[in-house]
C-alpha cells in the first residue's frame, strides 16, 4: 500500500478559504497501473460516501475499485480516514497546502482536474459562494457586499507520498 497526498495551490483575491462544496464532493484524477505503468486516458472520479467491494475479498472495500485495461489487474484506493480533507486558506495561498491523503494499492494518482463545485467565504463581508465551478482552473465574481472583485486562480496540483 502506498498513501499518497494531494497538495493544491492557488491565488486566492479577497476569499478566506476554498473547500468541495459538499461531503458527496466527486473528485477527479488521473490513475496510472503501477503493474504495467499505463495510463488511464480519462480522469476518473473518487466519492468519499461511495464504498465498492473489492472481487474476491472478505467484506473488504475501498472507495475506488479500478481493473487496469492492459494488464487487468484490480487496484484500489480509500481516503484516509485519519486525514480529513482539508480547506485550502488564505493563509496558504500561492503555496502547496494538504488537501486530502489516499491509501493506494496497485495504482497511484498522477493529476488532478479541480472540476465541480467548490465553496469560499469574501474575506471582508463573510459572503459564501456556494457555486464556485472550477471546470477552467479558475473562478472569478464580485462581493456587492463589500464591492471587491474576489477569485481562484492559477490552481496546480502535486502528489507526494504521506
Amino acid at each position: 500500500m502506498v498513501r499518497l497526498m494531494l497538495s493544491i495551490k492557488a491565488d486566492l483575491e479577497n476569499v478566506t478559504d476554498l473547500a468541495p462544496s459538499n461531503d458527496s464532493f466527486d473528485f477527479f484524477f488521473q490513475v496510472k497501473c503501477t503493474s504495467c505503468h499505463e495510463t488511464h486516458p480519462k480522469f476518473v472520479g473518487l466519492n468519499r460516501t461511495e464504498v465498492h467491494e473489492l472481487s474476491g475479498s472478505k467484506g473488504n472495500t475501498a472507495h475506488f475499485v479500478w481493473r487496469c485495461g492492459m494488464c487487468k489487474r484490480e487496484s484500489s484506493a480509500k481516503f484516509d480516514p485519519n486525514f480529513p480533507i482539508r480547506p485550502y486558506t488564505i493563509e496558504s495561498s500561492r503555496s502547496f497546502a494538504p488537501l486530502l491523503v489516499l491509501d493506494c494499492r496497485g495504482l497511484e494518482f498522477t493529476d488532478f482536474d479541480p472540476r465541480g463545485m467548490w465553496q469560499t467565504t469574501g474575506v471582508e463581508s463573510g459572503t459564501r459562494f456556494t457555486e464556485v465551478d472550477l471546470e477552467d482552473r479558475e473562478w472569478t465574481d464580485y462581493d456587492e457586499k463589500v464591492s471587491v472583485p474576489v477569485s481562484i486562480m492559477e490552481i496546480e496540483a502535486k502528489w507526494t507520498k504521506a
